[in-house]
């Protein structure tokens, strides 16, 4: 794909040094240049496009009036632009999370198990709606479509002539949970209704699997699908988001340099996952297919080794903004959104000389971390210990 991860040592902001994974080019390239085009692993729309019709509920594609093909039985009322779109939900997570099959083929069954779902299942997947429907996030289907596709990944495994559904990269040689596993995240809470209610679901989809689905992994795993998630724009973006009813610091953040207001959904990506931020990227998301898929464009050359860097925010200066008032909103984005305060270039150039209370940033350091197996192996690997699976990185 271009690219290759990269360890750095980098500041906190406070004294300390923090070992990150970055991404850089492992090629030149000319500002303008495709540098890599990626699929995301899940998706999802803004909730309060869900089940309108409007865009695909799969790829995310605007859907001509009157052309979207809606299932029957589907709880959500989810819309797809094609045939294709339809049936890569539903073996990527729709028919697990929301449908009425087995998610196991008839050559899995154990003697006297049939295809046909339980009462139970219908009843916890008409619960957990009802809890999507009652908030305004979409982090909360963008990690069950997450946990789901897991599941149908390793069942796929176990099929005689198991379907592709590989990560979002084409590389099989490492399963999602390799991916996930070693990107950053944030701790999080989260509510114990979302939990209780979704392990609830995997359990009548399969007995055993919500023991999977505990109040720590859960929050972690949601913690990384908030820190790493993209935002979907098209062509500059939509102007007709409702206004949330949520405080400031409890809107869901994700990374687009056209705002999150602009956006019309959210997509997780293994390898963009590791794309530092820089309120000067070298780098910008593109979505110039009109679907999810997101197409790497560089802001201006970059030579083999160079970072690559994307703006997790609108970096812009706005019309009724002077530098400072810009240099604060954005470095109170990234604080809300990325507990760090900002330390790019930019940012210590335009510094006015006064401390960051001025700047309005709640945090001082970076609060974003990785799990304690991988932050072990990379210490193993800082000091040449030899560890198992040492050397694995996203290409």
């Amino acid at each position: 794909m271009n690219v290759s991860t990269k360890r750095v040592d980098v500041p906190d902001g406070k004294g300390a040094i923090v070992r990150k994974r970055i991404l850089v080019a492992t090629k030149d390239f000319r500002a303008g240049d495709v540098i890599y085009k990626e699929q995301p692993v899940v998706a999802v729309l803004d909730a309060d496009l869900e089940g309108q019709g409007v865009y695909c509920s799969h790829c995310l594609r605007h859907i001509s009036k009157d052309m979207a093909i809606r299932p029957e039985t589907d709880l959500l009322n989810s819309a797809y632009c094609s045939k294709e779109c339809q049936v890569n939900a539903k073996n990527h997570s729709q028919n697990i999370l929301f449908g009425s099959e087995s998610p196991l083929p008839p050559e899995l069954l154990s003697p006297g198990q049939t295809v046909e779902v339980p009462e139970e299942r219908r009843i916890a997947q008409e619960e957990f709606v009802k809890y999507l429907k009652s908030s305004e996030k979409s982090s909360h289907l963008l990690v069950a479509r997450f946990i789901a596709r897991q599941v149908a990944e390793e069942i796929a495994k176990m099929t005689p002539k198991a379907t592709d559904l590989g990560t979002s990269n084409e590389n099989n040689e490492y399963s999602l949970y390799d991916h996930i596993e070693r990107l950053r995240y944030l701790e999080s809470e989260v509510p114990q209704e979302e939990t209780k209610s979704l392990a609830t679901l995997f359990q009548t989809v399969l007995p055993g699997l919500d023991q999977f689905i505990t109040d720590e992994r859960h929050a972690t795993l949601t913690g990384k699908m908030l820190y790493n998630a993209y935002g979907v724009t098209f062509s500059g973006g939509r102007d007709d988001k409702p206004e949330t009813t949520l405080k400031p610091e409890d809107v869901q953040m994700t990374r687009t340099p056209y705002g999150i207001r602009r956006q019309i959904g959210t997509g997780f990506y293994t390898v963009s996952s590791y794309i530092a931020h820089s309120c000067e990227p070298s780098t910008r998301p593109s979505f110039s297919n009109g679907t999810s898929e997101l197409h790497l464009i560089a802001n201006h050359d970059l030579k083999e080794g160079d970072e690559i860097t994307v703006a997790y925010v609108d970096t812009t200066q706005h019309e009724d903004e002077d530098v400072t008032q810009a240099r604060r909103r954005r470095r109170t984005e990234l604080a809300r959104g990325w507990r760090f305060a900002c330390l790019c270039d930019r940012c210590v150039r335009e510094d006015p000389g006064k401390s960051d209370a001025a700047d309005n940033v709640s945090v001082q350091t970076d609060e974003s971390k990785v799990e304690d197996a991988v932050k072990r192996m990379e210490e193993r690997q800082a000091t040449g210990t030899p560890s198992a699976g040492e050397g694995s990185q996203v290409d």
